[in-house]
C-alpha cells in the first residue's frame, strides 16, 4: 500500500456562471445558467442562486427556464473558461508540481513534499483559496485528506449549499484527518462511493444497505458475489477508505471528439455530411494543436426517438487531417440510414500517439513521375491548406475561418461550446 501522503481535491464554485458573473458584476445574486438556451439545450453549470429553484447541470433548458422564469441564461465561451482554468491550475503548481486536473474546473494536488516549505495541508489549502479569490475573483472548496478517494468526497462537504432561503456558505475546506476516515465515511449515503450508480444501488438495497457503515459490514465474499470479482474487491476498499493511487501530473488524452445536438432532427445525407465536415475540422484542428494524430474515427448518431448507434473504422496510420477524417467517417455515415431523423450527430479520433510518429502514405510520396491531378494527390495539398487554417485561427481567432459554407465570421468563437449543451434558440 501507498504510504498515506496529503492530497488535495480543489473544486471550483460553479465555474463557468461564476465566470461569467466575474466578467459581468451586474449578474451577481441572479440565477445564471451557461449552456444551451434552445428547445433542446441542456444546462452546463448553474449558479447556486439559480440551484435554489432545483436548477442543476445536465438538466434540459426548457425545465430550467419553467423552474425560474427570471432566469438569466447565457451562452458557453468555452475559450474564456480554458484560459481561466489555465491559470487556476497555475496557481496550484505554485505549491506543487504534481497536479492531475480532472476537467476544467477541478483537480488533485499531492502536497506531500510543500509541507516543510509552505506549512501544513490545512495552510495551503487556505492559501490556495486566497489566491484564486484574489486574482480571479471566484471561489473554490477544498477537501483535505490521506488519498485522492477521501479528498474529493472531502471537498464536496466544503461546497457552498441552498435551502429555501437562498444559498448559504460552505466551510471552503473541509479536512479527513487519517485517524478519522471511518467515522468520516459513517455518515454517508452508500451512493457517494465511487462506483455506486442507481443499478449497484438497487443491489445493495436487497442487503438492506442504505449508508457507508451499512456497507463497511458486508463481507468482501458477498460484494465479489454480487457485482463481480473486480467491482466487489474495489468498492470493499473504497468502503473502507483505501485508494493507493497517486496524483498523475501527466495525463494523456485518450480521444477527441465533437459532437451536437440539432435544432431540427436532420433526414437529409448530404446536411449531415456537410455538418459532419465542420465536426472533422473541429477534431483535426484540435489533433494538430495536441500534436496527435488517431488511427481509429469513431461517429455517434442519436436518432429522434434516442435510439444512439456508434461505428468506428481503424486506419493503418494515424491521422490529423479534417480532409481524411470526413473520409472515412462519411463513408460510415453513408451506410447508416437517417430518414427517422437525426437528432443529435459526432465524430471522434482515438488510438492517438504523438503527431510526429507518423508513417508516409504511397499517394504522399513526391516525384513518381505522375502529377497531382493523376495521382490523386489531395492529402499533401490538404494539409498544406490546413496549416494555413490553423495558422489564421492562432493569430485571428476561430471566427476568422469556416468550414465549408459557413463562411468567415459564422458559428461561435469555439466549435466546443455547442457540441455539449445543445444549439440555443
Amino acid at each position: 500500500m501507498r504510504p498515506a501522503t496529503p492530497i488535495l481535491h480543489v473544486d471550483m464554485d460553479a465555474f463557468f456562471a461564476s465566470v461569467e458573473v466575474v466578467r459581468n458584476p451586474g449578474l451577481r445574486g441572479r440565477p445564471v445558467v451557461v449552456g444551451g438556451s434552445g428547445e433542446r439545450g441542456v444546462v452546463a453549470a448553474a449558479s447556486y442562486e439559480a440551484r435554489v429553484f432545483g436548477i442543476r447541470s445536465a438538466m434540459p433548458s426548457l425545465r430550467a427556464r419553467s423552474l425560474c422564469p427570471d432566469l438569466v441564461f447565457l451562452p458557453s465561451d468555452h475559450a474564456h473558461y480554458r484560459e481561466v482554468s489555465r491559470r487556476v491550475m497555475a496557481i496550484f503548481h505554485r505549491f506543487t508540481p504534481l497536479v492531475e486536473p480532472l476537467s476544467l474546473d477541478e483537480a488533485f494536488l499531492d502536497v506531500g513534499g510543500a509541507v516543510r516549505t509552505v506549512g501544513e495541508p490545512v495552510e495551503i489549502a487556505a492559501e490556495i483559496r486566497s489566491l484564486v479569490s484574489l486574482e480571479e475573483g471566484l471561489t473554490c472548496s477544498v477537501g483535505v485528506a490521506p488519498n485522492k478517494f477521501l479528498a474529493k468526497l472531502a471537498s464536496e462537504q466544503a461546497k457552498p449549499m441552498v435551502s429555501a432561503s437562498g444559498p448559504e456558505e460552505g466551510s471552503g475546506i473541509y479536512v479527513v484527518p487519517p485517524d478519522e476516515v471511518e467515522a468520516f465515511l459513517a455518515t454517508l449515503p452508500a451512493e457517494a462511493v465511487w462506483g455506486v450508480g442507481p443499478r449497484t444501488m438497487e443491489c445493495l438495497q436487497r442487503l438492506g444497505v442504505a449508508t457507508v457503515a451499512d456497507l463497511a459490514v458486508v463481507p468482501e465474499a458477498t460484494l465479489v458475489s454480487l457485482l463481480g470479482d473486480a467491482a466487489g474487491r474495489k468498492l470493499w476498499r473504497l468502503t473502507r477508505g483505501m485508494d493507493d493511487r497517486s496524483v498523475e501530473p501527466a495525463q494523456s488524452v485518450k480521444s477527441i471528439g465533437h459532437e451536437e445536438t440539432f435544432s431540427v432532427d436532420l433526414m437529409d445525407p448530404e446536411s449531415l455530411i456537410h455538418e459532419l465536415g465542420g465536426m472533422a475540422d473541429a477534431v483535426a484542428s484540435r489533433a494538430r494543436a495536441a500534436g496527435v494524430t488517431g488511427r481509429t474515427v469513431n461517429i455517434k448518431v442519436r436518432f429522434a426517438d434516442f435510439t444512439t448507434i456508434t461505428r468506428a473504422s481503424t486506419l493503418a496510420d494515424g491521422t490529423d487531417s479534417s480532409a481524411r477524417i470526413v473520409d472515412v467517417a462519411g463513408a460510415m455515415l453513408n451506410r447508416i440510414d437517417p430518414s427517422p431523423g437525426v437528432r443529435l450527430l459526432g465524430v471522434s479520433l482515438s488510438g492517438l500517439r504523438e503527431g510526429s510518429v507518423r508513417q508516409l502514405r504511397l499517394d504522399e510520396l513526391p516525384g513518381d513521375g505522375w502529377d497531382a491531378e493523376e495521382r490523386g494527390d489531395r492529402l499533401p495539398r490538404w494539409r498544406e491548406a490546413e496549416g494555413v487554417v490553423d495558422r489564421i485561427r492562432r493569430r485571428f481567432g476561430h471566427r476568422a475561418i469556416g468550414h465549408g459554407a459557413a463562411g468567415p465570421g459564422e458559428g461561435p468563437e469555439d466549435p466546443v461550446d455547442r457540441q455539449r449543451w445543445g444549439p440555443d434558440s
